[in-house]
């Protein structure tokens, strides 16, 4: 066999299973008939040769027959651009062109090819061409690797990849060393890794976990195959996630030895903290028996003492008189905490009677304005007609005047602002969802805000706890918001806070109202008008309560709706559909991305775009950078659905056709 044709038939080693990054085969002068069988014609990869010109098959393998379909009469009566489908011709022309002229050649890696067959399947391609000098003509020599199985393989673990990145669950895979092989977009949601930056990281610095105990969940792995646990995970960016892990050891299905481990983490946090919540509840009222058998038993002591200071001051001198001052302002100041603690112990008593909101106000800025300091601004504002409330107008006052010491001393020396408001609010599904215990119906909503300090989540999540303060010792008994609490459920109302450090606070508290039942009618008519033709709205909330009750409102009042928990997700969401979103509402204060910045990138992607923005507290500074931002639509939370429809029936409302928004 001359040495020119094994040189032109034999490549650089191939493995036709796995692609060697480049392939080249010698260029022959010619090809020599004899051995040319045993070499082209009976290869395990399919192999032909057609003319550079005309295209025209030259000579073809056996295993192109077997593998396409065509016997060798047909292949040689067929010109090589009819084993390519229409869409490929002008890139199988385009590279017959570079590898004549001798810039392409070797493995074509370069190009997904795909040929047709007989039977006319498609079969996904990798490619090896080769000039060559055959039968007197310039030829090119090609030799075909199948890969349809390995690209079905492939489209099929894509598939499974996006199953598993549509599960809300975090799932992780790793090898015996911990080392993170996959991770889907719900462990990216838990805990803020990408795949990216959790690819090749060991799961349990990723986790914030103690190696000890590491080493005991693969220790008990290995011994029975899974591992489960409620466990305290680390975020990204430090915050806490509770979680409940599951750790399932993966075996080759052969050699049956362990290969890779599977987790599946399911993030509790907040069922968590939903059962905290609960837990308080049922410790408060625990404690709410318990402090009022002692308040019972301490006034039983305080009564005789009060009584008896009036007596020996008849009798004591100047010099006892002092001391005797001293005993009963403790005495008294005692009586005043177990009538706080008996009011939180027993929730409202007394008489219930009609009472105009207005008036409540009014009583309390003249006692704000006698006493409070003169570097506090006291704002006062009220609905022009605000509905009647029946109740304890003693206690009443005790809430509001509660919630305005508070936001007094969390001002501090310096001062500030605070404002004392009252208004109509119709509580309907949409309010009350976002407000468990809550009832259906007319209220009169007062609010006190401040531009105090504020309060961390930590504060805010023990601020209504009996004998919780934050205040110095001596300076706070820690039961005045237990009071209030005690007094509002007492009147089969509810309260709601937003505050945030630096900032502020705001108590909102919701009393039942009594109105007259003609309003109705007026409701239903313009429940009517406000409802939507079909537009499609992006709701933006990180907190998941509040996303979807927006929502379910939104949907059935014939909007459509996208979701996103961030302003990250918003904007990526918007960049996709922006021409058919009409209407974004966003909250302002989120962790990723706020709703400053989200509404400033948005103005950058559509000068036009239309945004509502939803705060529990809208500080003066950031009403100015959204009204630069072109913002003009306010919803302060929480908000009814007629508020929410009436806002977004006003972005959409053409200019001729002004929408009020209430």
């Amino acid at each position: 066999m001359p040495d020119q044709l094994l040189t032109s038939l034999t490549p650089i080693p191939f493995d036709a299973q796995n692609s060697p990054a480049e392939t080249v085969f010698a260029a022959p002068a010619a090809l020599a008939q004899p051995g040319f069988d045993e070499l082209f014609g009976k290869a395990l990869l399919p192999m032909w040769i057609f003319d550079t010109e005309t295209l025209k098959f030259l000579a073809v393998n056996d295993a192109a027959i077997e593998r396409y379909g065509w016997s060798s009469a047909q292949f040689l009566a067929m010109t090589a651009d009819q084993v390519h489908p229409a869409s490929d011709l002008p890139t199988f022309l385009e590279y017959r062109r570079r590898v004549e002229f001798g810039t392409a050649g070797g493995l074509s890696t370069d190009c997904d090819w795909q040929h047709l067959t007989k039977s006319g399947e498609i079969v996904a391609v990798e490619t090896a061409w080769q000039v060559v000098h055959f039968a007197g003509r310039n030829a090119i020599h090609v030799t075909i690797i199948d890969r349809t199985e390995q690209r079905q393989a492939e489209a099929e673990n894509r598939e499974l990849a996006h199953i598993l990145n549509l599960a809300t669950d975090a799932i992780v895979v790793c090898n015996l060393e911990r080392e993170v092989l996959f991770w889907n977009q719900g462990a990216t949601k838990i805990y803020g890794w990408t795949p990216e930056e959790a690819a090749g990281k060991k799961v349990h610095e990723l986790f914030k976990v103690e190696m000890e105990t590491v080493l005991k969940c693969m220790s008990g792995l290995l011994e029975k195959g899974d591992w489960s646990a409620e466990m305290n995970h680390v975020r990204k960016d430090g915050g806490k996630a509770v979680v409940n892990t599951r750790w399932t050891l993966a075996r080759d299905e052969e050699t049956k030895q362990p290969k890779a481990v599977l987790l599946i983490s399911t993030d509790i946090s907040e069922a968590k903290k939903f059962e905290s919540q609960i837990l308080r509840a049922q410790r408060l009222e625990s404690l709410g028996t318990l402090a009022s058998g002692i308040a019972h038993d301490l006034n039983n002591i305080l009564s005789p003492i009060l009584m008896a200071t009036g007596i020996m001051r008849q009798s004591l001198g100047p010099e006892d008189q002092k001391m005797l001052q001293i005993i009963e302002s403790s005495a008294e100041r005692g009586a005043g905490i177990v009538k706080q603690v008996l009011t939180f112990a027993r929730g409202a008593e007394g008489e219930r009677v009609l009472l105009q909101p207005k008036h409540l106000i009014t009583e309390m800025t003249k006692v704000m304005m006698q006493t409070f300091p003169k570097n506090i601004d006291i704002q006062t504002n009220f609905s022009a007609e605000p509905w009647l409330l029946i109740g304890d107008a003693t206690q009443l006052h005790q809430v509001l005047l509660n919630l305005c010491v508070n936001a007094r001393d969390a001002m501090g020396p310096k001062g500030g602002i605070l404002r004392v408001a009252c208004e109509n609010m119709e509580v309907d599904e949409h309010l009350a969802s976002m407000n468990p215990g809550s009832k259906l119906g007319p209220h009169v909503c007062f609010s006190v805000t401040d531009t105090g300090e504020g309060m961390t989540p930590e504060v805010m999540e023990k601020i209504f706890d009996p004998f919780f303060t934050t205040k110095a010792e001596g300076k706070g008994t820690g039961l005045g918001l237990a009071t209030v609490i005690g007094i509002v459920k007492g009147h089969k109302g509810f309260i709601t806070l937003q505050s945030q450090v630096g900032v502020g606070t705001t108590f909102k508290v919701f009393f039942p109202a009594n109105r007259e039942a003609k309003t109705e009618e007026k409701k239903t008519e313009d429940a009517a008008l406000l409802r939507g033709k079909g537009e499609l709205v992006l709701v933006v909330d990180d907190e998941a309560p509040i996303r979807e009750a927006i929502v379910a409102t939104l949907e059935a009042n014939n909007y459509h709706c996208y979701t996103a928990e961030d302003g990250t997700d918003a904007l990526a969401l918007y960049f996709e559909r922006r021409s058919a979103i009409a209407v974004v509402v966003t909250d302002l204060h989120m962790g990723m991305m706020d709703g400053i910045s989200l509404v400033r990138s948005l103005r950058k992607l559509d000068p036009n775009v239309k945004v509502i923005v939803s705060s529990g507290h809208i500080q003066k500074e950031n009403l100015t950078i959204l009204n630069s931002l072109g913002v003009k639509t306010f919803l302060e939370k929480p908000y009814t659905a007629e508020k929410l429809l009436r806002s977004v029936k006003a972005m959409l409302a053409p200019s001729d056709e002004p929408v009020k928004v209430g």
